[in-house]
């Protein structure tokens, strides 16, 4: 392990690479990482990190984004087959028949879709941000794809805003039953019930808070409880544990994403020294899609 780890480090300073690793990643990609995050904040630093070659370490949107976002940059996926199924879980046809029926309606595109999706929607949005930036929108109504559970989660505190739904969602989120987080909180009574929004309205409606990966990490960190049943990804663990080494975590259910495990050093390492696979999309889709993320990241700023 430790001499993967060296000889990684060391084509990355030959190569002038930078590794970037979502939460849900296995712990020791996340640990020889220089940038780790939720997708909103790998979308962001790829366009500020001073780097010829990004190695990203997520699921095939995430490297289409970096690829988007910096066309000038190499970018590495050490995974190509690690894919996200919410990602492909709306259409183009769809979108353009949304398009007709409601002339001044904002097609909203979570960042865990395909280019081609991305490419056909007026801004991206992440669950950290959504709110704020749907909110901002002056349309009336909304198309939020490819996730019906955050379109909802987000919708509930917009009332005077028009949502169609699309019947999208992640596997692994929308799995989760309001059961197993009462079974949770009868086991755990102490403990906080922080949630991710792609999970179910029942779920959600049970929670303490409610909020993104990087969201839960704040949250958790921030307060004065000491126990709290996560209900996410299991990846986030690691990154809880090393900002709060004295408290305690639970699990609702066994949350494991088989794409992001599929990401291993070996993996890391093999794409540094033949930098392959690379993204490549055609110049078209990358310019289309390019609007609506930097659209993104022009809204969803603090002033």
């Amino acid at each position: 392990m430790e001499e993967i780890v060296e000889k990684i480090q060391e084509l990355k300073r030959r190569k002038k690479a930078v590794i970037m690793a979502h939460y849900y990643v296995r712990d020791e990609v996340q640990e020889i990482a220089d940038y780790v995050g939720d997708s909103y904040y790998l979308s962001d630093m790829a366009t500020k990190v001073d780097a010829d070659i990004i190695v990203l370490c997520g699921v095939t949107f995430m490297g289409e984004s970096a690829r988007i976002l910096n066309p000038e940059k190499k970018v590495l996926l050490p995974a190509e087959d690690a894919d996200c199924p919410m990602a492909h879980m709306a259409s183009v046809e769809k979108v353009q028949e949304i398009r007709e029926k409601y002339k001044d309606v904002a097609v909203v595109c979570y960042v865990n879709s395909t280019a081609e999706l991305k490419a056909v929607s007026d801004v991206c949005v992440t669950s950290a941000n959504a709110l704020k930036i749907v909110r901002a929108l002056p349309n009336q109504n909304i198309y939020f794809i490819p996730d019906q559970n955050l379109a909802r989660y987000i919708a509930d505190q917009l009332p005077e805003k028009h949502f169609i739904y699309n019947d999208g969602f992640c596997p692994r989120h929308h799995a989760v039953t309001k059961e197993q987080i009462l079974a949770a909180k009868e086991a755990k009574p102490q403990a906080l019930v922080l949630v991710h929004p792609e999970c179910k309205q029942e779920v959600t409606a049970l929670a303490d808070f409610v909020g993104s990966t990087s969201g839960i990490i704040k949250y958790a960190t921030a307060s004065s409880a000491q126990e709290f049943i996560i209900v996410t990804e299991m990846g986030v663990l690691h990154e809880l544990k090393k900002r709060n080494p004295d408290k305690t975590f639970y699990f609702a259910s066994n949350m494991i994403c088989p794409n992001m495990k599929k990401i291993s050093l070996e993996k890391v390492l093999d794409v540094l020294e033949r930098e392959q696979p690379e993204v490549r999309m055609a110049p078209e889709r990358m310019e289309a899609a390019r609007r609506p993320l930097e659209r993104m990241l022009e809204l969803a700023v603090d002033h």
